[in-house]
């Protein structure tokens, strides 16, 4: 199963978003500054010392605009605001200075597919068929007996079509009814998202991670979908049939193609894509000059099952499938889907870590994943979350992942002196502050991962070579030059022979470090790091 080494990045250097681990917050649950019990921008700001001592290079916030949070934060009221909830232009300003102040990057979500149809642009757009912004929304008639122009199903279940009694149409709204898709074939509304894009790299911001992508450009006239002969209802409404005319449809790609000239036109920026799809699919939105995404997330190992063989097949595969120049990005968790612990494991929460901080790439990692974080428990009558309701009981809703951070033993964990809008949850291993007492915590080993990942030229620059993977274990191999590790990493709760040795940079187990091996017996559950 031995592949070839990859080739390393020539580029590294010199480009920050290949170097360091990205750090995403969900503002809404970090820290509360005002009491209302909900994050706000000045809550992160009070926490950066945090995120420096973690180690990572940057910030990636999710939306904080004005919104009428119909999906917190995801229908937008105004691209170049701040919504008063998170708090002010001048909160962000300060915010994003003591972010570069510490050497912090600030990277910001961009909404591009859909607004809130609370929006100005939309209010106009519905008001009359002749209106100038009409079509800067996607509406179309009825069919002849009044039904939808399509049978395409929502992501949240139900019609993607919305019907406007008013002016007598139906609009796209691929998630929630209150999400009208925007009609990116439109030059004058392209102009204004763009300009809105603008307005936040002229303040200074590192780039972006662009919501939904692979929306921007539904084949409308194309028809209904095709049933997925494979769905089965835990996949949730939206997947009884294939997207086959309403995501990744080639107009995508023109769109990803002017975000990235003008990401281009500013110094040391990034591009960042949520482009759900297969790998086909995703190594797509590269470009093939490499002109689209700098980094377009591949998500398979959010749903392929836990074991040594299927996930170093998924990772073989995509990097056999990687454009050359390509930087990979791999993703193991996110806001939207279960937590890793909850999704692997307690017991292999360190095995993941370990994996996601030392292939090839670029780390991101979701705030609290570093705390071994796992789902809370939300009861019927605190559930937010729009999907879980409109589809209750599938497992599909993303509260549990999105309580607040666990800070300190003190009321709601030190998130905030208010009610909680989400109902506090500690992790196995506790807060903040008992992690980081802990020298053993999961806090304290993704920091060590992080630290060993900055000083080690075989992580953060090296190619990636699959050595083993047998018997419950997969080791793969860093190199850089001379510079050479081994990552070892037992998915099983036994402990596994591996006919490999060396030095022990790090263990996941106390007491390993420093320690020299000729042969090497990974204990239950545990990841460590080789120099052979």
């Amino acid at each position: 199963m031995t592949q070839s080494l990859t080739r390393p990045d020539a580029d590294i250097a010199t480009d920050w978003w290949k170097r360091g681990v990205i750090y995403q917050i969900y503002p809404r649950s970090f820290q509360d500054s005002n009491d209302d019990g909900i994050g706000d921008l000045r809550g992160i700001e009070t926490r950066l010392d945090y995120l420096q001592a973690l180690g990572v290079a940057a910030i990636w916030i999710s939306p904080f605009f004005p919104s009428p949070m119909a999906d917190f934060g995801y229908d937008v009221s105004d691209y170049c605001g701040v919504d008063p909830m998170f708090g002010t232009l001048a909160d962000f300003d300060s915010l994003l200075s003591a972010a570069h102040a510490r050497g912090l990057k600030v990277i910001l979500d961009f909404v591009p597919c859909h607004s809130s149809d609370q929006h100005p642009w939309f209010v106009e757009s519905r008001s009359s068929r002749d209106n100038p912004k009409r079509d800067w929304y996607i509406w179309r008639d009825a069919k002849p007996d009044g039904s939808p122009p399509t049978n395409w199903i929502g992501e949240f279940g139900g019609s993607a079509w919305t019907w406007d009694a008013a002016s007598g149409q139906y609009y796209l709204s691929v998630f929630l009814s209150e999400q009208p898709a925007l009609n990116w074939r439109n030059p004058e509304l392209r102009a204004a998202m763009l300009g809105a894009m603008r307005f936040w790299l002229d303040r200074g911001v590192d780039g972006f991670r662009v919501d939904a992508i692979i929306y921007a450009a539904p084949d409308v006239e194309g028809g209904d979908h095709p049933p997925n002969p494979d769905w089965i209802e835990a996949m949730g409404p939206a997947r009884s049939h294939l997207q086959t005319r309403m995501s990744h449809q080639p107009g995508v790609y023109d769109v990803v193609r002017e975000m990235r000239r003008l990401i281009d036109s500013y110094p040391n920026r990034v591009l960042i894509g949520e482009t759900a799809g297969t790998l086909d699919q995703v190594i797509r939105y590269y470009g093939e000059d490499l002109d689209l995404f700098h980094l377009p997330f591949y998500f398979s190992l959010l749903t392929t099952p836990w074991n040594a063989k299927a996930i170093a097949g998924v990772i073989d595969g995509y990097e056999s499938a990687l454009p050359e120049g390509a930087w990979p990005t791999l993703v193991l968790g996110n806001h939207d889907i279960s937590r890793i612990a909850s999704r692997v494991g307690v017991g292999q929460a360190r095995v993941a870590a370990t994996l996601l901080l030392t292939l090839r790439g670029t780390p991101t990692l979701y705030q609290g994943d570093e705390l071994g974080m796992d789902n809370a428990i939300i009861p019927p009558e605190a559930v937010q979350d729009p999907w879980e309701r409109r589809v209750p009981g599938l497992g599909l809703g993303r509260d549990p992942a999105r309580t607040p951070m666990p800070w300190q033993p003190a009321a709601n964990a030190g998130f905030t002196s208010g009610a909680p809008w989400l109902p506090v949850h500690l992790p196995p291993e506790g807060d903040v502050a008992a992690q980081s007492a802990d020298p053993g915590s999961m806090l304290n080993f993704v920091r060590e991962l992080i630290a060993l990942r900055g000083r080690e030229s075989a992580l953060s620059d090296g190619g990636y070579r699959d050595v083993l993977c047998e018997n419950d274990v997969y080791v793969f191999e860093r190199r850089a030059g001379s510079a050479c590790l081994l990552v070892c990493l037992n998915f099983s709760a036994a402990p596994r022979f591996v006919p490999v040795g060396g030095k022990v940079l790090l263990s996941s187990h106390a007491g390993r470090a420093g320690t020299r091996l000729q042969t090497l017996t990974l204990q239950p559950n545990e990841a460590i790091i080789l120099v052979p």
